[in-house]
């Protein structure tokens, strides 16, 4: 129904029902169920929803999907490295990454019927070529035809898997070239590569104008700690609660990665490690990037102007810019942005 009354023209509103269900009791039949809430969204009672334009939803498809297949093919690799164990081969104490080069020749010689550890031990490729006595230790094992079946089954599925990521990256590319100027402004971002900047833009879209500041961003995206106090006395760990697992997953490893650089966000999280862990490190210095990924738009771009009319925010102000206006917003200050790029002295 949603896209329909979009696609007619409409400034339709998604709004969460627990907003009207804690409103007083009132006779309850459909008929005066619609009454109620025009009422209510009348009176200004009622926060709709953050709704991307149709051009931002379909890129967030294609993000989202990614992720999707990248975690299948994890799984997958997972299941590799059980069977291998389950056949008594501990490639992995070995080798860092059993699906490198080297690895994957392995497998491939195990599948083809090779079971000598030496011959095994010597298709080991560069570095990994000075562990060639562990490597004839880890290939000594009860590798069975059963077990060279799965294999070839499984390492089938994981080349099918990235063959379907490499497509879907073409896609991608292909979908975000309007917005070209933005994916860029967030490669700069220390941390936040192309991937990363692709699915930020795809789960937040390009008008700011929904978010006030770049703190009600971060509200929304639940990563701002929620504050509970009573007589007081705080209650509670200061928990974010949960938000777009999507957008967290992208920024917790842009600051997992940016925390072993020599920067402003990298001694930022390596301090907040020392004394409080490395998950709140990583919230803090998720909520820090993001705030400085923010896309510096003060205006809705041409591409994003006729992918239909906006849609309004969640947990921000809720209030949607007048059409046929430009939508201000505000930016990351220079100076912010400076210090993040740029190394520790």
């Amino acid at each position: 129904m949603f896209y329909l009354l979009e696609a007619q023209g409409f400034e339709v509103w998604l709004v969460n029902a627990r907003d009207v269900k804690h409103l007083p009791g009132r006779p309850k039949t459909d008929k005066l169920d619609a009454v109620w809430l025009a009422k209510v969204a009348e009176r200004q009672m009622l926060r709709p929803s953050f709704v991307p334009p149709p051009q931002i939803r379909l890129l967030r498809d294609l993000t989202r999907y990614r992720v999707d297949l990248v975690e299948a093919r994890t799984a997958e690799k997972q299941r590799v490295e059980k069977l291998l164990e389950d056949a008594q081969i501990k490639l992995s104490v070995v080798a860092s990454d059993i699906f490198g080069v080297s690895g994957r020749a392995m497998m491939a010689a195990l599948i083809r019927g090779e079971r000598s550890p030496k011959t095994l031990a010597q298709l080991a490729r560069s570095s990994l070529r000075a562990k060639i006595p562990a490597l004839e230790e880890a290939f000594t094992s009860r590798f069975s035809d059963h077990h060279a079946f799965l294999l070839a089954t499984m390492l089938a599925r994981v080349d099918a898997i990235n063959a379907d990521i490499a497509a879907l990256d073409q896609k991608i590319t292909g979908q975000v070239a309007p917005f070209a100027a933005t994916v860029e402004k967030l490669d700069e971002v220390p941390g936040i590569g192309l991937t990363a900047a692709h699915a930020i833009l795809a789960e937040i879209g390009l008008d700011m104008s929904r978010f006030p500041t770049a703190a009600h961003l971060t509200s929304w995206a639940r990563f701002a700690p929620g504050v509970k106090e009573s007589a007081g006395k705080r209650k509670g760990k200061n928990a974010t609660g949960h938000g777009n697992r999507y957008l967290a997953r992208t920024l917790g490893e842009a600051a997992v990665v940016v925390g072993r650089t020599d920067t402003f966000l990298g001694e930022r999280y390596r301090r907040i490690v020392r004394r409080k862990g490395k998950k709140r490190a990583t919230t803090a210095c998720s909520d820090t990037a993001f705030q400085s990924a923010r896309p510096p738009q003060t205006a809705r771009t041409s591409a994003e102007k006729g992918a239909g009319p906006g849609a309004p925010t969640r947990g921000g102000s809720g209030a949607a810019s007048p059409r046929g206006t430009a939508s201000v917003t505000r930016v990351p200050s220079p100076l912010l942005c400076e210090l993040l790029k740029s190394p520790r002295k």
